[in-house]
């Protein structure tokens, strides 16, 4: 009996831990690691590059759903959509969006 329910619980948290490193699909806006949610509108290109380039912060991606923020491995990926609406692909590990792909959202 304790074989069966070791078993049926290893199995379980195995499962969960694939469905969470699956590629998932979200859209949202691509900012910068000091404004953030704040950033995360169609006006906030130039200063989002700005912030990047001068003052060291991070391209984030802000999810719509949630709001949160999600610091984007491929820093060279994003650069060109700064201020923009994207759906991104990828996996998250914690704060981290790992991309597999950015592409601009649909109006």
């Amino acid at each position: 009996m304790k074989l069966r329910l070791t078993t049926a619980l290893a199995a379980t948290l195995f499962t969960g831990t694939l469905l969470m490193a699956a590629d998932s699909s979200m859209t949202g806006w691509i900012s910068d690691s000091q404004c953030g949610v704040k950033g995360a509108n169609e006006k906030a290109g130039e200063c989002t590059t700005k912030c990047v380039k001068e003052h060291g912060a991070k391209y984030v991606f802000v999810n719509d759903a949630d709001k949160k923020v999600y610091v984007v491995d491929a820093q060279d990926k994003v650069a060109d959509h700064a201020g923009h609406h994207v759906t991104v692909k990828g996996t998250v590990e914690g704060d981290t969006l790992k991309l597999a792909s950015i592409d601009m959202a649909g109006k």
